[in-house]
């Protein structure tokens, strides 16, 4: 019960404020990633999963699916610059 009362200030702004999350669990999930780098085969490939869960953790932050944004991504890759593939590009329009 201690713990618990000496704690409580923050978890108040939990219940006060919705868009604070009540666990880490995306902080663990990229401690596990991290652990799982070790058994790539090779730093190169190690480097590359690391580049792809970067990607498909941009495209979760965005609300876009992953599978059709690659699929996008693959297809269009002759004739697009690097930064106009990336999840959540827009087009800058000037007037």
């Amino acid at each position: 019960m201690a713990y618990f009362l000496n704690h409580y200030p923050k978890f108040e702004n939990i219940f006060l404020d919705g868009r604070i999350e009540l666990d880490n669990n995306l902080i663990e999930n990229m401690a596990v990633g991290r652990k799982n780098y070790l058994f790539c085969g090779s730093h190169k490939a190690a480097q590359d999963a690391a580049m792809l869960y970067s990607f498909f953790g941009s495209c979760k932050m965005q609300n876009i699916n992953p599978r059709e944004w690659l699929a996008s991504t693959l297809e269009r890759i002759p004739d697009h610059s690097l930064q106009k593939l990336l999840p959540g590009y827009q087009e800058k329009i000037t007037s």
